[in-house]
């Protein structure tokens, strides 16, 4: 299948790629009517390309079944309103099953996590991504890449292989390897997504990425917008005016290895009145003195 066969995947890859929260209730199960409205908030917000099952989303705190809910209440809400990239991932039967699962629901792309094994070679990151992209040859496929060992030639490589393999989430923290990778995988042949979010994307904008992954969008769909929309105009200065405004936010998330990632979107959301602070272990709830900054910045972004 040519990548023309694609286009509206890309087109989605290539904009603020949000990545919802899951919102739990006071009995620890999925609060599915509480989903509902923050993915509503998110399509009423602007944006059009949601990623059920992501890390923002608490995907490895989730069981089989709470991810095939998540799946489907996302693509049940979206309707025809938005783009819908699964996350999918753990063992390559479990990874496959995911994708056909979104695939029987309409999905149109999945995200493939990074592979979660101590061991990890680079052909055999190629093999891993080849049974799942090949299972479901009619979806856009969507490496996620935390891996600075792996080169662009082993992505080029799965991509000779798997057609389908349209888009990179990239996020390894460095710059200057993600513009050599791009480049060597084919700057033209992917669609490159900043996924480190928005403190990244404007030096990985101007590495050569179209798109970015956000969890701040949660709680300020308008800001990630704007974002977008200033390095879409290659106006770099409007960037960081908005980077300014959500540096504090990020390096609260990003603090102590990224420990309050979750925590820090789902604390803001609770101090908006949005969804309960709860997030699952290896997470935790933010402490009592932290809680106020966060309410502050989020009250900021919502005048």
């Amino acid at each position: 299948m040519s990548s023309v066969a694609f286009e509206t995947q890309r087109a989605a890859l290539a904009d603020v790629v949000a990545i919802p929260v899951t919102p739990f209730a006071e009995d620890g199960t999925i609060d599915a009517a509480g989903h509902r409205s923050l993915l509503r908030r998110l399509l009423d917000g602007g944006i059009t390309t949601l990623t059920p099952n992501g890390n923002t989303g608490e995907f490895y705190a989730l069981t089989p079944d709470e991810r095939r809910l998540i799946t489907e209440l996302t693509i049940e809400e979206a309707g025809e309103r938005a783009v819908i990239l699964v996350g999918v991932g753990h063992d390559v039967p479990t990874a496959v099953a995911s994708a056909r699962h979104a695939r029987e629901l309409g999905a149109q792309m999945v995200m493939v996590h990074q592979p979660v094994h101590p061991y990890v070679s680079q052909s055999g990151w190629v093999d891993y991504h080849r049974a799942i992209a090949e299972a479901v040859p009619e979806l856009g496929v969507v490496p996620y890449i935390r891996n600075p060992q792996l080169t662009g030639a082993r992505l080029a490589e799965l991509a000779d292989a798997c057609p389908n393999v349209i888009g990179v989430k990239y996020a390894v923290p460095d710059a200057a390897r993600f513009a050599a990778f791009a480049r060597d995988a084919g700057l033209d042949r992917f669609v490159w997504v900043a996924g480190l979010a928005e403190p990244y994307a404007p030096s990985y904008f101007s590495a050569g990425a179209t798109g970015f992954t956000s969890g701040l969008v949660n709680v300020a769909p308008a800001v990630s917008r704007n974002m977008l929309e200033a390095l879409r105009a290659g106006d770099y200065p409007a960037a960081m005016k908005v980077w300014e405004q959500i540096r504090r936010f990020e390096e609260l998330r990003a603090a102590n290895g990224s420990a309050n990632n979750v925590t820090v979107v789902k604390e803001a959301l609770a101090s908006l009145g949005l969804c309960r602070r709860d997030v699952r272990p290896p997470s935790r709830p933010l402490p009592e003195q932290e809680r106020a900054e966060v309410a502050a910045i989020a009250a900021g972004w919502s005048i």
